[in-house]
């Protein structure tokens, strides 16, 4: 099973214009049921994503990814995953020596907990948490 970052998702947005790999991924896990979810960070992330482009002045950008982020949230209702204590125990054991970047450490926290892969561009940073990753842009 896999838990997809941010990165991953959102390079989705560009459907027939994504990457070959991220494509392949989505499509390979689809044929052999593997469940893909999603953090809550991820969530976030997006929602983030939707409120910069507001703040900047550009609402119809925001306008189209906010609709985009709401379809993303509506397929993977039942595959967000929260954090919980366990998550939060272990993220706050992560976090040291290096306590940056605590968004990623946090996905890595949650993967960790429940057994994921995470798929990611940014192995770096997951690969320091010891985390299994899986980069499709390769």
């Amino acid at each position: 099973m896999y838990l997809a970052d941010t990165n991953v998702i959102s390079e989705t947005r560009r459907e027939e214009r994504a990457n070959n790999g991220v494509r392949a991924f989505f499509r390979r896990s689809r044929l052999e049921g593997e469940t893909v979810h999603l953090s809550v960070v991820t969530v976030a992330e997006l929602r983030r994503g939707v409120f910069r482009l507001r703040n900047k002045g550009d609402a119809k950008q925001a306008a189209t990814i906010e609709a985009w982020t709401e379809g993303v949230f509506e397929a993977y209702a039942e595959k967000i995953l929260l954090v919980n204590v366990e998550i939060g125990r272990l993220w706050g054991r992560l976090r040291v020596p290096h306590a940056e970047p605590a968004l990623d450490k946090l996905i890595a926290a949650t993967a960790l907990v429940h057994n994921l892969t995470v798929v990611t561009r940014n192995e770096k940073d997951f690969k320091i948490a010891g985390v299994k990753t899986l980069n499709p842009f390769d």
